[in-house]
């Protein structure tokens, strides 16, 4: 049996992901270029997960959230996207074309009162 280094995607996660790609989830992607993003993605996690491990078994799990939300940080919501785009419009007095896509989308998405 050979060796697996330990950011190495285990088979279980390979099928998983060749099945997604066979599905044709991203039919315009080839399969390296399907797999590789998430490859990367879960050996950078896989190895993120490792350090914050060490860092707690060291004394200095109060690190821990403070690293984790450096490095992965969440994307801005879709209300936060807009109360930027506001205060550009307001600031400024003009608007791109995407922030009109943005705002419309938000709009679209709330409840109608």
């Amino acid at each position: 049996m050979k060796q697996q280094h330990l950011i190495t995607p285990p088979p279980e996660l390979e099928k998983q992901w060749f099945a997604a790609w066979e599905s044709g989830e991203n039919e315009e992607l080839s399969f390296a270029d399907f797999v590789i993003p998430r490859a990367a993605q879960w050996g950078a996690d896989q190895e993120l997960e490792t350090c914050l491990g060490w860092l707690v078994l060291n004394g200095y799990g109060e690190l821990c959230h403070k690293i984790r939300a450096a490095r992965r940080p969440k994307p801005p919501s879709l209300k936060e996207i807009n109360l930027k785009h506001l205060d550009v419009m307001q600031r400024d007095g003009h608007y791109l074309p995407e922030i009109l896509q943005d705002l419309r989308r938000a709009v679209e998405m709330a409840p109608d009162a």
